[in-house]
């Protein structure tokens, strides 16, 4: 039967589980579920995944969520996958699972806030926390300054001083890419003060193409609907002053 993976290409870690099995040419059924419109909430997507999370798989009658497991079950279930993704070696493989699990209480709890307090928040009919969106920048930089200065280590391109990218990569990068929503301004400025991370996402992005592009279209699509919206709410409240001034 054909791998199942529940994901909404909106969601960063469903993104790293589309792209590696582009990569690896798994063929696999991808079932569009609409975080905006709460489909991950649904009677039915429960019974897939019990958190109502994105992604979740389905194969044959194994499922399974959380987008670590995912990708090391994929690395390991599946044949001709290379070795670097996730390598038979005990030692490397504990490594990867140190990036892996830093990640989720560091990087993507920073990114994820930042972003969802500065420009998601409004789309979604949610109020913005300033405070919560400092906090989450503080958590960010920490984050991406680790990267550079621990996870980068080493004479590799790749993360723990690889020549090749394992699925610590495609975790990590793909939440970075989310940052692209944000205003171009604002991305640069976060991302300067890191060459080491710059030069990574690069390589990352090098070694995985063409199917890093086409995963990732989605987010500058939303990033051009985000500058749509903004722009008619800022014509709509300069119209507004503009008639009160008159009255």
């Amino acid at each position: 039967m054909t791998l199942k993976i529940y994901a909404d290409r909106m969601s960063q870690p469903s993104r790293a589980v589309i792209l590696f099995c582009r990569l690896n040419k798994i063929d696999f059924e991808e079932i569009r579920i609409d975080i905006s419109k709460r489909e991950h909430l649904s009677p039915e997507y429960q019974e897939i995944n019990p958190m109502r999370k994105v992604p979740a798989i389905v194969d044959g009658r194994f499922k399974l969520f959380e987008s670590h497991a995912i990708l090391i079950y994929l690395a390991t279930a599946f044949p001709g996958v290379a070795d670097h993704w996730y390598p038979a070696d005990v030692s490397k493989r504990s490594k990867i699972h140190s990036v892996l699990d830093w990640h989720h209480s560091n990087l993507r709890h920073g990114s994820m806030k930042y972003i969802l307090h500065t420009v998601l928040a409004p789309a979604l009919g949610v109020t913005p926390n300033p405070q919560v969106a400092v906090e989450a920048k503080k958590i960010l930089d920490s984050s991406l300054s680790e990267i550079d200065t621990i996870w980068l280590k080493g004479s590799g391109k790749f993360l723990l001083g690889s020549y090749q990218p394992s699925i610590a990569d495609l975790s990590l990068v793909c939440e970075i890419m989310q940052l692209e929503i944000l205003d171009d301004e604002d991305r640069r400025r976060i991302l300067a003060p890191y060459e080491r991370v710059q030069k990574w996402i690069e390589a990352t992005k090098n070694s995985t193409m063409p199917h890093f592009d086409d995963v990732h279209v989605i987010l500058f699509k939303a990033k051009a609907r985000l500058r749509t919206r903004q722009e008619s709410r800022r014509i709509g409240s300069d119209v507004r002053t503009s008639y009160h001034s008159k009255m």
